[in-house]
């Protein structure tokens, strides 16, 4: 009986162990891939459709990690990653290419094989990010969908023991961008993100609330409130 224990004991370890290295390969791939790829928020599309290896390789890494949700920052920074690569790789796939929308069902119909599923990007967006943590709206200033409205991607990895101060600063980035939140006398007008996720924002106490959160100078709560068209020209450098 002891030794059966044992036995279970020691090959648990060696698939935590394996789970875990995969994992940290994963960030440590994304992290010298986002390096070399991106400049100033930009993504050097045309580069990466000339040599798309190191992209595959890290997609094919990411293929069958499993990262349970209840390991928070481990499983929100794989996502976050995921999704932000397979944005790049479906962009490279029809590259040249002036908008992700050019592309039927780039969002919500065609599957990519990441994390042991096949799931499409608003699966990942909406199933696995935002309805298991409803509370986190900082996820629209991490997730990049290739369109210059989109928050700027960072040349970094999102990783688990940083997660946390990189969400707060681009967060705190995007609201306090001028191009982001256009102020013009008594009127501001904001992203069509917060249109079209005000229910994540209206949690967080509103969409005033939210942004005077992270912004430097505050906005009046009576201030006249508008949208700006999105603009879903490719974010290429």
């Amino acid at each position: 009986m002891k030794r059966h224990i044992k036995q279970t004991l020691f090959f648990f370890l060696i698939v935590t162990g394996s789970s875990a290295q995969e994992l940290n390969t994963f960030f440590n791939e994304t992290d010298s891939f986002l390096k070399a790829t991106i400049i100033d928020g930009r993504v050097k599309y045309n580069t990466i459709k000339e040599n798309s290896e190191d992209l595959k390789a890290v997609l094919d890494v990411a293929k069958d990690i499993s990262v349970s949700e209840s390991d928070v920052m481990n499983y929100q920074a794989f996502w976050i990653n995921a999704y932000n690569l397979i944005v790049i790789d479906a962009i490279v796939k029809n590259y040249p290419l002036k908008s992700p929308l050019n592309v039927d069902g780039f969002f919500d119909k065609i599957k990519h094989s990441v994390g042991g599923k096949m799931i499409t990007l608003n699966g990942i967006e909406n199933d696995l990010l935002r309805a298991k943590f409803p509370n986190e709206p900082r996820f629209h200033f991490v997730l990049v969908c290739a369109g210059l409205s989109c928050p700027p991607i960072i040349n970094e990895a999102y990783t688990p023991k940083k997660l946390e101060t990189q969400m707060q600063r681009q967060t705190v980035l995007a609201i306090n961008n001028p191009n982001f939140i256009r102020i013009e006398g008594n009127k501001v007008n904001v992203s069509q993100i917060f249109e079209w996720y005000k229910d994540d924002f209206d949690r967080a106490g509103g969409i005033v609330t939210f942004i005077n959160t992270y912004r430097t100078s505050k906005l009046p709560e009576a201030i006249q409130f508008g949208y700006y068209p999105y603009d879903w020209t490719i974010n290429s450098k």
